[in-house]
């Protein structure tokens, strides 16, 4: 059984981790409603923007354009979006868990975030480039991104690219996710409102004309899509992360605050219990 002094020691070391905590789960809290409200902001117009993409790329014609390349896949790279700190729950080890479903040897690793860039050093995976993003992600951030992985594919150095991230869904919900990016195609395994099915649009027989032509309009197109679909994963990634590191500093201080209120009345009782042995010693001894 713990001593009084033990106890007192355990109540004081554990208040001091729960004030952190509760600091921690406040900045988090704060952080986290305007990464929040910019991701749901901007999905409206990237939802538009992928439909108009994926319209287009079906009615170019005979048109192609390098972006939409499709080729076998010897080699790949994968941009995995991970947090700038940890803390944050269960969040970034299931983005790892997808990541090292990947082969070693033919799979290269674009990552934004250091503890995304650590998981790939400690792993002994190939790091070609390692991206950094604030609590604000900026579009210069998302189009460094995007620019990089795009050189990849088109100078042939991989064959295929794809972005590991966690979508947003609501405070105590975040989705990994692994998602097509290169070539540009339609993106499975997340459903888009609005989005008319693969089979659907090659069945579509309306003409379509592109002014001034094809080639201006889908070389704007592409890149501009590519830039701003890694700006809306980057702010989706932002949300994710303060919301989890929210949920999980809560817990943490739920969790100090009830064991503190378990230790406090093992405390009185253990202090009511020797006092109960000093009146009675006393009272012994003066009968004696």
């Amino acid at each position: 059984m713990s001593s009084p002094h033990e106890l007192r020691r355990r109540i004081r070391s554990i208040s001091g981790t729960a004030q952190i905590t509760k600091a921690m789960e406040m900045v988090a809290a704060s952080k986290m409603r305007k990464a929040q409200e910019s991701a749901l902001a901007g999905r409206p117009f990237v939802y538009r923007l992928y439909r108009i993409q994926r319209e287009a790329t079906t009615r170019m014609g005979d048109f192609s354009h390098p972006l939409l390349e499709v080729r076998e896949v010897r080699k790949r790279a994968i941009i995995l979006i991970g947090a700038d700190k940890g803390l944050c729950g269960a969040l970034n080890s299931n983005l790892f868990r997808l990541a090292a479903e990947f082969d070693t040897q033919s799979t290269l690793f674009i990552t934004a975030g250091k503890v995304a860039a650590q998981f790939i050093a400690q792993t002994h995976r190939q790091l070609v480039a390692e991206f950094a993003y604030g609590d604000t992600p900026r579009f210069t951030e998302a189009r460094a991104i995007a620019a990089y992985a795009r050189d990849l594919f088109l100078k042939r150095e991989v064959d295929q690219v794809q972005v590991i991230a966690t979508r947003f869904i609501n405070t105590l919900t975040q989705q990994p996710l692994c998602l097509e990016y290169l070539p540009v195609a339609e993106i499975k395994g997340l459903k888009i409102p609005g989005t008319r099915p693969e089979e659907e649009l090659i069945a579509d027989t309306t003409e379509a004309l592109f002014e001034p032509s094809p080639e201006v309009v889908m070389g704007y197109l592409l890149l501009q899509y590519l830039d701003i679909y890694i700006y809306q994963v980057l702010l989706n990634a932002k949300a994710s992360e303060q919301s989890a590191r929210m949920v999980s500093m809560k817990n943490a201080t739920d969790s100090a605050e009830t064991l503190i209120n378990d230790l406090t009345l093992e405390y009185n009782k253990l202090r009511q219990g020797n006092i109960t042995q000093e009146l009675l010693e006393i009272a012994g001894g003066q009968s004696d």
